[in-house]
């Protein structure tokens, strides 16, 4: 199986000779410009602002429910862009400054050549991805997937939940046959039998179920964990002081966001889930039901044991080279979530 392939079909065929030509010069991290060493400015510069990712619209409706204090910059764009692939695209493309992802697409963009820095860190309990059938399927468990086409993004969340699933099942990726898809593919493809099996997010999945539940789709549940929330941002971006400065304001409301909604689940349902994504009550709570306590460590020490992991997952199978995930931290922004959060939400 060529494992360089998912490059080429996840991101387009110039965007993978731009990642290919940048490992083929080596660490992506290796030169860091020095704004990684410069101390925090205390106050964000008059004029500043920042392009920011808020998929779906969450965090602009997190502010707005939760009423946070006014942001000290400018907001110059929210970008509904969620997927690790498209916010690579539109970090290289000098269209996003800032974005909430999992811990697989900073490893991605590392292997492109593209530097970037995690710069606030969530923590995630419980599993918030599980495996669905395609109608009609047989499948049981995840030992069933030998053999079966399986829905697989190289730089999403999902893949990473897939091949840590396969490993604890004792699957080698030979066992199986890895379908190279972005999620947002991830449904159609189930939908027509393009794939036996394909990951979704716990919020996708009952509005699956209840179109093809009673075609013979199910859900598979495992205990496998996407454990990383995180923020991070182009180096270039973390290079300009003021947008520094601007990303250290934006921290503390990005998780206190979180724990709003964490804590107002039957306003979050309603404002968010049938309001906006067209889900009913039912579907709503029983998506809230399996939410994750947002949790903020003081310290990045278990997240970078485990994007350590993640990475050493993915060069076991050939999907990017092997490296030390440590150049991916920028430590000036560690301790600023968990401040700004009560202790029963830090780790």
């Amino acid at each position: 199986m060529h494992r360089r392939v998912f490059l080429t079909s996840l991101l387009g065929a110039s965007a993978a000779a731009v990642g290919l030509s940048g490992c083929a010069k080596g660490d992506a991290s290796a030169e860091t410009k020095g704004a990684a060493t410069r101390p925090l400015a205390a106050e964000v510069p008059a004029g500043t602002s920042l392009k920011i990712a808020s998929y779906q619209g969450q965090q602009q409706l997190q502010f707005r429910l939760a009423k946070l204090p006014a942001l000290p910059f400018t907001v110059s764009g929210w970008a509904n862009i969620g997927a690790g692939p498209d916010v690579i695209n539109a970090f290289r493309a000098g269209s996003l400054d800032v974005a909430n992802n999992a811990g697989i697409p900073p490893i991605q963009a590392h292997y492109q050549g593209f530097d970037a820095k995690i710069v606030a860190i969530g923590i995630t309990r419980k599993p918030n991805y599980l495996f669905a059938t395609k109608p009609g399927s047989d499948i049981g468990s995840v030992q069933d997937f030998r053999g079966r086409k399986l829905a697989f993004s190289q730089g999403q969340a999902q893949g990473v939940v897939l091949l840590r699933a396969l490993k604890q099942a004792g699957l080698a990726y030979d066992d199986v046959e890895l379908v190279p898809l972005t999620s947002n593919q991830f449904l159609t493809a189930l939908q027509s039998g393009q794939v036996d099996i394909a990951p979704l997010a716990n919020s996708q999945s009952p509005a699956y179920l209840k179109q093809y539940g009673g075609k013979g789709a199910h859900v598979i549940k495992t205990d496998v964990v996407d454990l990383l929330n995180l923020l991070w941002a182009p180096q270039s971006v973390l290079n300009d002081p003021a947008k520094a400065a601007a990303i250290a304001a934006y921290v503390p409301q990005w998780a206190k966001g979180q724990v709003w909604q964490y804590e107002h689940p039957d306003q979050w349902n309603e404002e968010f889930y049938v309001k906006t994504q067209n889900l009913t009550p039912q579907q709503a709570k029983s998506i809230t039901d399996l939410a994750n306590k947002p949790l903020f460590p003081p310290s990045w020490d278990e997240a970078i044991k485990w994007e350590q992991e993640t990475a050493d997952l993915l060069a076991g199978g050939g999907f990017v080279k092997k490296f030390d995930v440590s150049s991916l931290f920028d430590h000036r922004f560690e301790s600023i979530a968990a401040d700004a959060v009560p202790e029963e939400y830090r780790k």
